[in-house]
């Protein structure tokens, strides 16, 4: 089985120069924890996730940088909670999503494609065909195709 075979081709995506605020409104709609980053060509540029927003709205703590040579300290979060949420919202998506996009191509076989979910503990892959988006696939999908036949 290829990736064609089983992925979701109805992709909710955002473009390049949307805030996160419209990343939240789409998570919230459809029920959903990561979109596809795409620009007018629909290629794919990022790939932002439920992880990346509360990595930038969860409390980061001070940190202490201490070597032989120097030491010094990294200051955490001078802001309050409500004051991230707010901040976040009007940031521009690519400010936080991932740049670096593990994604498959349309033809890849579900073996290849359970084994890089699983090792990269990543929860969804874009899948491509000649640089475009034209799908999606989860971990739960993989599962679903993978066993539906056999139960």
């Amino acid at each position: 089985m290829q990736a064609y075979e089983m992925m979701i081709s109805e992709v909710y995506k955002v473009k390049e120069d949307d805030t996160v605020r419209t990343v939240i409104e789409k998570f919230i709609e459809h029920q959903i924890s990561g979109l596809p980053v795409v620009n007018d060509k629909n290629e794919i540029i990022g790939f932002i996730s439920d992880g990346d927003i509360l990595r930038y709205i969860g409390k980061h703590e001070d940190w202490i940088v201490d070597s032989f040579y120097y030491a010094f300290s990294i200051k955490g979060d001078n802001e309050g909670f409500e004051k991230r949420q707010e901040r976040l919202l009007n940031l521009n998506v690519l400010a936080i999503a991932q740049k670096k996009v593990i994604s498959v191509s349309a033809q890849e076989e579900v073996e290849n494609i359970a084994a890089l979910l699983g090792k990269k503990r990543i929860k969804k892959l874009p899948v491509e065909q000649n640089g475009v988006l034209v799908g999606v696939i989860s971990r739960g999908d993989v599962i679903r195709y993978t066993f539906k036949e056999l139960l």
